[in-house]
């Protein structure tokens, strides 16, 4: 790879991050639809350091969050969320390494994560513009908290966006959280979800290739963007951060679109 495209991987995980420290969705969500559009790497090997970048974002705002004595982590909700959301992750994994196996052409695994990832934006985006009309929920039960996780797990593991949008509809629709606290609890399912996503990786040996100094930068990007977003949520209200997150949305649609038809 050029130098250049060194520097655009990082800017893009800075920036991912960033705003999904902000929102609460991970980053990955836009990292990896952008790092797709380049075509530079495979799509295991975007996949995978979409997470690891996300991994090192999470963890970087829930554990200063902790520390800083401001985690608005529901304890109740949000560990069976993260175990569940640890158990989807693996499970979701294995469906992504089980498509690759089966199919022929990897650029068809990714035109169907794009694929997946437009639907899910764009109810994501619908929602978020009409939640203010629809009932919520407060739903308190251990075990339905575990399998709203692990469906969380799977979509965040299977599509190498670490969470994503769809953590927070979840979390606005079923137990009825404020912005920023769903942000937190957002950040808090990813971390585990991703954790146990890159054991799985690791374990079952399908670490994809690609060179090491890129991981690194990433991640140094993720734990960068992960400090400014942090800071930045700090300072604004949930409207604005309602309006990134909107914003974001329409952006996503627009490169899923592209990166179907390049993938096709």
């Amino acid at each position: 790879m050029d130098l250049y495209l060194y520097i655009i991987f990082l800017a893009i995980s800075f920036i991912a991050s960033v705003v999904g420290a902000i929102c609460g969705i991970g980053g990955g969500v836009l990292m990896k639809p952008l790092l797709d559009t380049f075509g530079v790497l495979s799509v295991s090997a975007v996949s995978f350091l979409s997470g690891c970048t996300v991994l090192s974002m999470s963890c970087y705002s829930v554990v200063k969050a902790k520390l800083g004595r401001d985690s608005l982590v529901e304890g109740k909700t949000g560990t069976p969320l993260a175990v569940g959301a640890a158990i989807g992750g693996v499970a979701g994994k294995m469906m992504f390494q089980f498509l690759m196996d089966l199919s022929s052409d990897p650029d068809r695994v990714g035109a169907v994560q794009a694929a997946c990832l437009l639907v899910i934006t764009f109810g994501t985006m619908i929602y978020t513009l009409k939640k203010d009309k629809i009932r919520t929920y407060q739903v308190t039960n251990l075990f339905a908290c575990v399998a709203i996780g692990f469906a969380l797990g799977i979509c965040s593991s299977f599509l190498g966006i670490g969470g994503g949008p769809i953590n927070l509809v979840v979390l606005y629709f079923f137990f009825s959280m404020e912005t920023k606290t769903a942000a937190q609890n957002s950040l808090y399912i990813i971390l585990f979800s991703q954790i146990t996503s890159l054991l799985n990786t690791l374990a079952a040996g399908t670490m994809p290739e690609f060179q090491a100094g890129l991981l690194v930068l990433m991640v140094l990007g993720g734990i960068l963007g992960g400090a400014a977003g942090r800071s930045i949520n700090k300072k604004i209200d949930a409207q604005m951060v309602n309006r990134l997150f909107i914003g974001l949305m329409v952006m996503i649609l627009f490169v899923c679109i592209y990166n179907i038809y390049q993938f096709l």
